[in-house]
């Protein structure tokens, strides 16, 4: 048994009773269930619909988002999440790099990084680089005042917490944004990169070893195993291509708002609901949110 879940964004709420009853019908399916009300709509499968991704292009068209999933474990325990462009809307990398004069040159190297064009940690390193000699002081400037949280994240942990499950932030990114970020979130743990400083100035350098993509994969196995759970029983979301290892690994691996490239190789893509498009296809109602 499979189920549909239908998610437009809350911010328009557009999603009608025709559009989903219409897809129902025309695939057999069970009888509507719906989360909010213009926002979100389930419904059971007895299979895998043939022409699935046809209707998925279809209904990206018209601004909703259609999931496919086993209908048995949707609710998971653990919450994996990246950081950059997913659990906030910057880069933060890129936002370091403008204010040390490099921004577009390093904005490209990002871009073409998480498209997967580039080795992660090369990437990183030379980015890295360009910043030699900036103050550390520039990174409170950054979190101030160019920092914006994608909506719905602290919506997602607090639900999933008041449910028993925990939540991890990993980030290819550097721990003086993660841990700031995870506990306005309210994260449980953050693991990132560690910028190196001296006299109150950058070096150019990050700690050794680099978290990347093999580091994020380790991360999701060595904490549900501490947790006493499964990589089934996990969800982790990401946008880009050092994300797409433990997409995979996860039992739901979400492509949120991802590159193009990092989207086509995952089930699960959200490209207009916010993070708690997460909630509702793991079959939470919007009545049962927990407001962060």
């Amino acid at each position: 048994m499979f189920t549909a879940s239908l998610i437009s964004n809350p911010t328009r709420a557009d999603l009608s009773r025709d559009t989903a009853e219409a897809l129902r019908n025309a695939w057999g399916g069970g009888a509507l269930r719906w989360l909010n009300p213009g926002v979100a709509v389930e419904f059971d499968l007895p299979s895998l619909p043939e022409n699935r991704w046809t209707v998925w292009e279809d209904l990206q068209a018209m601004g909703h988002d259609l999931v496919i999933q086993p209908a048995e474990g949707r609710r998971k325990k653990m919450l994996l999440a990246d950081m950059d462009s997913t659990m906030i809307g910057q880069e933060c990398i890129d936002e370091l790099g403008d204010k040390a004069g490099f921004g577009p040159r390093i904005a490209a190297i990002t871009a073409r990084a998480m498209n997967g064009e580039l080795n992660f940690e090369e990437a990183l390193l030379e980015r890295v680089g360009l910043m030699k000699g900036l103050p550390v002081s520039v990174i409170a400037e950054v979190l101030a005042e160019r920092i914006t949280y994608t909506p719905g994240g602290r919506t997602l942990i607090a639900t999933m917490q008041a449910r028993g499950g925990y939540a991890v932030l990993v980030s290819g990114g550097f721990t003086a944004f993660s841990q700031p970020v995870a506990a306005h979130l309210g994260f449980d743990e953050n693991r990132a990169n560690v910028l190196l400083e001296q006299d109150g100035r950058l070096t150019g350098d990050v700690a050794r070893p680099i978290l990347g993509r093999e580091a994020k994969i380790a991360a999701l196995d060595e904490i549900s195993a501490r947790r006493g759970i499964t990589p089934a029983e996990v969800i982790a979301v990401g946008d880009g291509a050092n994300d797409l290892g433990m997409l995979g690994r996860a039992g739901a691996g979400v492509a949120l708002h991802a590159k193009p490239a990092v989207a086509a190789q995952c089930d699960i893509r959200i490209n207009h609901g916010d993070l708690t498009a997460l909630l509702y296809i793991q079959g939470y109602s919007a009545a049962e949110f927990v407001r962060g």
